[in-house]
This record gives C-alpha cells, sequence and structure tokens, in this order.
C-alpha cells in the first residue's frame, strides 16, 4: 500500500484535503468518487528513502516471462492473484516486483486485470494492453499471453542480434580512432622533435604525418569539442521530434543500412499487428500499436494516413501499397489475407519472411564492414610506418655518405 495526498470537494462545493492509503492513484480515485467526492488531484506521498532518483528499467525479458508464467497459472485454474503473488515473489527486478504487488492489489479491490495492467501502460509495450482487453473479453486470456511471450522473446532475440551484429565492427572502429589519437597526442610528437633536431628536408609523407601532429599539438581541444558536438547531436536525435525526423529520414536514405532499418520496421510492424488481429483486437487499433512501436517517425507519419484510410472501410493492403513505405511482396502477402480471410497468419509470415531477409542482410553488412574497417586501420598504420621509416632511411643514407 502507498500513501497518498488528496484534494476533492464534496457535494456542497466544499474543498476537502486529505491522505489515505491505497494500492494505486487509480484506486484511490476510484474509492473517493464512489464516496460521492469530485477528484481535483491525487499525488503520491514519497518518504526520502523512496525517492528514485533514475527508476530501475524493467527488461523485455522480465515481462516475457510475467507473461508466460501468468499464462501457465490461469490455464491451470489458479486465481490471477495468487499467479501475481507467485511472480511477484520469483521477480529480481525491484521496480517490477512492486508493480506485480500494486497489479494484485488493485485486482483485489477488484479491477480488471486489463486495467490493473494499464496503470502501469509505461513499462509494457505499445500492443500489450490491447491484446489483453480483447482476450478478456473472449476468454482466452491464457492464449493472448502465451501469444504475447512469444512475441516478446522474438522481437528481444531480433534485437539482441541486430546489436550483435553491429558489436564487432563498432569495437574495431572505436579502437581504429583512439590509435590514431594515441599515434597523434602522443608519439608522433616525441619523432617530430627528434626530426626537427636533424636540420634535414623530410619526405612529403613524413612531412604531411607531422602537420597532422602539430594540428593535435597545437589545437588538441578540437578533439574534445568535436566529441561533446557529437553526442549532442545524438542527444537532439533522440529526445526531439525534429532531430528523431532527421536521424529517421538519413537512416531510410543510407545505402545498405538504410535497408536494414526498413527491413526491421517492416518485420516489426507486421509482427504486432499480426498478433493484435489474431487476439481480435480491430485492425485500425492494431495499427495504432504498431505506429507507436515502429520507432521510426517516416513510417509513423505514413502509417497514420493508412490509419485513417482504414478507419474509412479501405483496408489495409491498398492503404498501405499507397504509403510507398513497404515491400511489394508485403503489400501482395496482405491483399492475400485480407481476400482469404487470414490476414493475421499472412502478417505473421511476412513478419516471419522478413525477419529471415533482416538477418541475412545484417550478415551481408558485416561481412563487407569488416574487411572495410581492417583495411582502413592498415592503410593508416601502413602510411605512419612509411612516413617514418622512409625519413629514417634518408636521415641515416645522408650520414652514411657524408652528405
Amino acid at each position: 500500500m502507498s500513501a497518498f495526498k488528496y484534494v476533492v470537494r464534496d457535494q456542497a462545493g466544499k474543498k476537502v484535503r486529505g491522505k489515505r492509503d491505497a494500492a494505486t492513484e487509480e484506486v484511490l480515485r476510484w474509492q473517493l468518487l464512489a464516496e460521492n467526492f469530485e477528484v481535483q488531484s491525487v499525488k503520491e506521498v514519497k518518504g526520502f528513502n523512496q525517492i528514485e532518483l533514475s527508476p530501475q528499467r524493467v527488461p523485455a525479458t522480465e515481462i516475457m516471462h510475467f507473461s508466460r508464467q501468468v499464462a501457465a497459472f490461469v490455464r491451470s485454474g489458479i486465481s490471477i492473484t495468487d499467479a501475481l503473488e507467485v511472480v511477484e515473489d520469483g521477480s529480481e527486478n525491484k521496480r517490477f516486483k512492486k508493480v506485480v504487488a500494486q497489479m494484485r492489489e488493485s485486482i483485489e479491490q477488484g479491477v480488471p486485470f486489463s486495467d490493473a495492467v494499464a496503470e502501469h501502460a509505461s513499462i509494457f509495450p505499445s500492443y500489450y494492453l490491447g491484446i489483453l482487453r480483447a482476450a478478456e473479453l473472449t476468454g482466452q486470456l491464457d492464449t493472448a499471453l502465451d501469444q504475447l511471450a512469444r512475441y516478446i522473446d522474438r522481437d528481444h532475440e531480433a534485437r539482441h542480434k541486430v546489436k550483435a551484429a553491429l558489436t564487432y565492427p563498432a569495437v574495431i572502429m572505436f579502437m581504429s580512432f583512439a590509435t590514431l589519437i594515441v599515434l597523434a597526442l602522443f608519439v608522433l610528437p616525441k619523432f617530430a622533435k627528434f626530426f626537427k633536431q636533424l636540420g634535414r628536408e623530410l619526405p612529403l609523407p613524413t612531412r604531411m604525418l607531422l602537420g597532422v601532429a602539430d594540428f593535435f599539438k597545437n589545437f588538441w581541444f578540437v578533439v574534445p569539442i568535436v566529441f561533446f558536438l557529437f553526442a549532442f547531436l545524438v542527444y537532439l536525435a533522440k529526445t526531439t521530434s525534429g532531430g528523431r525526423r532527421v536521424k529517421d529520414r538519413m537512416l531510410l536514405r543510407l545505402p545498405l543500412i538504410g535497408e536494414i532499418v526498413r527491413l526491421a520496421v517492416v518485420e516489426r510492424i507486421c509482427r504486432i499487428v499480426g498478433a493484435m488481429t489474431a487476439a481480435g483486437v480491430p485492425l485500425p487499433e492494431a495499427m495504432g500499436a504498431a505506429i507507436v512501436a515502429s520507432n521510426n517517425t517516416v513510417f509513423a507519419r505514413g502509417l497514420l494516413v493508412v490509419q485513417d484510410r482504414m478507419l474509412e472501410g479501405e483496408g489495409i493492403a491498398d492503404p498501405i501499397g499507397d504509403s510507398g513505405l513497404f515491400p511489394r511482396a508485403a503489400v501482395q502477402m496482405m491483399r492475400v489475407g485480407e481476400n482469404t480471410g487470414t490476414l493475421d497468419l499472412q502478417l505473421v509470415n511476412c513478419s516471419e519472411y522478413y525477419g529471415r531477409e533482416l538477418e541475412f542482410k545484417l550478415k551481408k553488412l558485416t561481412t563487407l564492414f569488416e574487411p572495410a574497417v581492417i583495411l582502413f586501420m592498415g592503410g593508416v598504420v601502413g602510411f605512419v610506418a612509411v612516413a617514418l621509416i622512409s625519413a629514417m632511411y634518408g636521415v641515416f643514407s645522408a650520414q652514411k655518405t657524408g652528405v
């Protein structure tokens, strides 16, 4: 139970302030309304030791295990509250443990399961609540939870493959730039001092290399400025609508990378819409959840138009095809699904197909990227070696001939 401060008006219009314990803010609001109060505000009271500067993140795997466990309990005939109590005891994530406890208390107060989940919608995927509500109406809660668990598992696996494929090239690129910075800031200045003492004209590659070393020596502050500028641009691209729009457009237009981003978004949208329609969620509502989960402003803006046309009764295949965002094969599979009444199955097949395509493209990208980075690094190191060796050879040759 948590403590809340509230401000209400009674039937006479008098403002009343108070403090009361309740499972959640929503439960307290319902209690006050049942007592014929007009609720103006409800705010949780936290002690100093309860204040979280950065709340613990709830990983997708935690939601997946939660869905799978609750589905198994419901199928066995165990009550939701007992199932949540077991999940609460077994969870190692402190934030999610607290969320499950609040959900259990809300259900004990008479709140439906989907509404109890909705009170904590921020930690669940955008499509989760829609599928749960549809499943409660059709009496297929265990099936829907199993379906959600499988989808979250597949989505987590797809994201893990993307990260794993990009980790090695990213590490190589980072080490390459780190090596260049160390050479420019610490190694080359010592050679520059040595060559300057000799007083002889150096080969062009050596002069170019020493010019780079002088630049970093005299303008060393450029490196942190560039780093912080890059970090600031990344921050803008993640937190502002304009930055996200520019970032998404650039990513979609990049060679190789743009195709991978498009395949990832198409796979995610097809999987979400397929899962939600299979659970009985109306198609426009499923598309709304997919728009939120697409995590791409270009697709989101295009799919809003698609959703409007779907609300007008145009179906999904023609609006999706007119958007120009999806491959022709995906549009054709949707059209077949509409004509045969198997749209959910076709969307799942579509997502699996483009999931395999995404994996193939990622392997192809890493196959091309790794040797390109190695060649770049080898070229830089080779240039440094040639510049230094040619200068040393010229000096020793001049000393040997007595010139």
